[in-house]
């Protein structure tokens, strides 16, 4: 397998893919047709140059993938609540005041999606950071007397983590608007596999890939919480608030050190590497499901919108495929 540098993500009924400074994000339509954008992404802060230094690009890369996600999970999500609209009007308005009143309608959805995407993005750092940080440390505190090493508490402080993050996944996993973002996740995982493969992007080739892949973001942050064991050894454990800051100081230090091991666990073959990246693939039983042909369908469309898979395949893999699947 070779690492063909696009990556990305699930979106409702949708695919998005990103290629360097470029995404393209592929929905299907209650219409059953293929609606699309592709627009380029101008990374947090405009700079590459620190986005290509080891050890400082994790965060913001990180940073860059939360915001991106939001964005085009709200643009997703927007051609349902359009559905949803259009079923509540009962008359329409006059043809002047009809225009009138769309231009105004998509000035309010404009201003409306900025807000949106920034409450959305606020919103899921303080839940991650409340349950991901704050909880198992209050929890771990309760248990202080108990136990007394930096090595128990910061392992018991990481299984608490780990709990809370598998059984979040296995009761989301359950409701079906999240199922099928789940049977999307998939289909983005079988085009990327299915291209670093050698195999022609098709719907048939694709159907026949893997739905897991070593540098998806579940893999991601399995790998940063189990990180963040290693790195609590070293923190203060008393305070409580004190322990709480420093776990936050640490978090750009967590996050750079998943991201060099995915970045790395994507592109080899090692198999200390690869028995390093088992964990995060069985964990993706629960965040992908098998698509189905139409979601396979959309998930090529983004692909192929901003990535020349037969160019990259010719100059990556001599006159033969490579079908190597291991991690199915």
């Amino acid at each position: 397998m070779k690492n063909s540098g696009i990556g990305g993500q699930a979106l409702m009924e949708g695919v998005m893919m990103r290629n360097g400074g470029t995404y393209a994000c592929s929905v299907r339509k209650p219409n059953g047709e293929i609606a699309q954008i592709v627009e380029p992404y101008k990374n947090i802060g405009g700079s590459d140059r620190l986005r290509k230094i080891p050890f400082l690009r994790g965060p913001l890369i990180f940073l860059d993938s939360m915001k991106l996600g939001m964005k085009t999970l709200t643009w997703s999500a927007s051609f349902f609540e359009e559905e949803e609209e259009a079923a509540e009007k009962k008359t329409e308005p006059a043809e002047g005041k009809a225009e009138e009143s769309k231009a105004q309608e998509e000035k309010k959805a404009s201003a409306g999606e900025v807000a949106v995407m920034g409450a959305s993005v606020l919103f899921a750092l303080v839940l991650a950071v409340g349950l991901f940080v704050i909880l198992p440390t209050v929890l771990v505190k309760l248990l202080r007397k108990v136990i007394s090493s930096s090595f128990g508490i910061s392992l018991l402080e990481g299984l608490i983590r780990m709990v809370i993050f598998v059984g979040y996944l296995a009761i989301i996993s359950r409701i079906p608007d999240i199922r099928r973002v789940f049977m999307y996740h998939g289909a983005e995982h079988k085009c990327i596999n299915c291209i670093e493969h050698g195999l022609p992007l098709t719907v048939e080739n694709a159907k026949k890939s893997t739905r897991f892949h070593k540098r998806c973001g579940t893999s991601f942050i399995l790998f940063s919480l189990l990180v963040s064991i290693f790195v609590g050894i070293f923190l203060p454990k008393e305070p409580l608030l004190l322990r709480i800051g420093t776990k936050l100081l640490a978090l750009p230090v967590i996050l750079s050190l998943s991201y060099e091991f995915i970045r790395l666990a994507g592109s080899s073959n090692n198999p200390i590497i690869g028995a390093m990246s088992k964990p995060g693939l069985w964990l993706q039983r629960l965040t992908t499901r098998e698509p189905d042909e139409s979601m396979l369908e959309v998930g090529i469309a983004s692909t192929e919108a901003v990535f020349d898979w037969e160019t990259w395949q010719r100059e990556n893999f001599s006159d033969r495929p490579c079908p190597d699947y291991a991690d199915r």
